[in-house]
């Protein structure tokens, strides 16, 4: 006698494996494209930006990249490297001639044929469908969708259900270099404090920082100007919404007291920013030290005075400095014995003559 298996069991086998089968070709065919990501963020003309994110299927072809903005289009192609990623490099020369304003990039992938089926032909300006040879809408030269509508218009046609391809988009806008410099206010002599802004430049870029004083005036170099500065290079960090951050470190110890004011400039971007803030004394009354004159009660040999004489310097209540001038001594009276010695000499030479 011969036993056959179940019918229920041979079912469950059978539907069994045409799931993993299904399974299986699902993984191997599925292909996903991301941009990294999609947020709007803020550039400054002669930044470089960085569009990368995750391609999947191995197209031989790459991606295709659309970098449409206000009179402003370019299309080229990215390799996908052996992890399925890809980076997108819109160099610092590609923004420093951008107009401010939105721009789109769209990330095209070929998919399951292998190539793709909306081009654009440089020599007419024409977006065109591959597979029917037929244009879809003029993008460069005359007549062609400006920004927005020519972005609408190439989404519309990638996306139909005839083109197997798909796409990714990232979003982002250039506007002119800029920075600020937040508040300073009043500072005691001898403070240390942050001087710090904000600015629309990448991260990594380098901003100059200087302070000078703001009544500063060209004095000999063997004479004391009595006022002083700081400066240096800072990295701008990371912030958001579009705008990051910068700081720099102010030690006053050296600072006369007065205006100064502050320069941030660009290294490699034309955008600077300026402040003032007033040092001020922080010791009580209207006197405190000035770097670079002589201290109060500092003595020092002058011809004509006494070597206990001294001499101060203070300022007044509108910041003018003024050197209390050391008091002299009155010559002593010369000796009499010594001038009756004089002239009896005079009185012998005359005899002998």
């Amino acid at each position: 006698m011969i036993n056959y298996p179940r019918t229920g069991n041979v079912c469950r086998v059978i539907c069994l494996l045409l799931v993993t089968m299904a399974f299986c070709i699902s993984c191997v065919t599925a292909i996903t494209l991301t941009p990294g990501s999609s947020a709007i963020s803020t550039i400054a003309q002669g930044d470089p930006v960085y569009i990368q994110g995750i391609a999947t299927g191995h197209p031989q072809v790459g991606l295709q990249i659309w970098f449409i903005g206000y009179n402003f289009v370019r299309v080229s192609t990215v390799q996908v490297n052996n992890d399925n990623s890809y980076v997108y490099e819109l160099q610092k020369t590609d923004t420093a001639n951008l107009a401010a304003g939105e721009y789109v990039v769209l990330i095209q992938h070929p998919m399951e044929n292998g190539q793709f089926d909306v081009v654009y032909n440089a020599s007419s300006g024409m977006v065109t469908n591959v597979q029917t040879g037929k244009k879809i809408f003029q993008i460069t030269g005359s007549g062609s969708l400006q920004s927005t509508g020519a972005v609408t218009a190439l989404m519309n046609a990638i996306g139909s259900q005839n083109i197997d391809d798909t796409f990714a988009v990232v979003t982002f806008y250039v506007s002119q270099p800029a920075t600020t410099i937040n508040p300073i206010g009043d500072r005691g002599q001898g403070e240390n404090f942050t001087i710090n802004g904000t600015t629309n430049l990448a991260a990594g870029d380098n901003l100059m920082v200087t302070i000078t004083s703001a009544s500063f005036t060209p004095t000999p170099k063997t004479e004391s100007s009595g006022v002083s500065g700081a400066g240096g290079m800072v990295t701008v960090m990371p912030g958001s919404g579009g705008q990051n951050t910068w700081s720099f470190t102010a030690d006053t110890s050296t600072f006369a007291p007065g205006d100064y004011l502050v320069t941030v400039s660009g290294v490699l971007q034309p955008v600077t920013a300026s402040a003032s803030f007033t040092v001020r004394c922080s010791g009580s009354g209207d006197t405190c030290s000035i770097p670079g004159l002589a201290s109060p009660n500092v003595t020092a040999p002058v011809a004509g005075v006494t070597a206990n004489s001294t001499a101060s310097v203070q300022v007044t209540p509108t910041g003018t400095a003024t050197t209390a001038l050391p008091a002299t001594t009155q010559s002593a009276p010369v000796p009499a014995a010594v001038c009756l010695g004089g002239v009896a000499t005079l009185l012998l030479l005359r005899r002998r003559t």
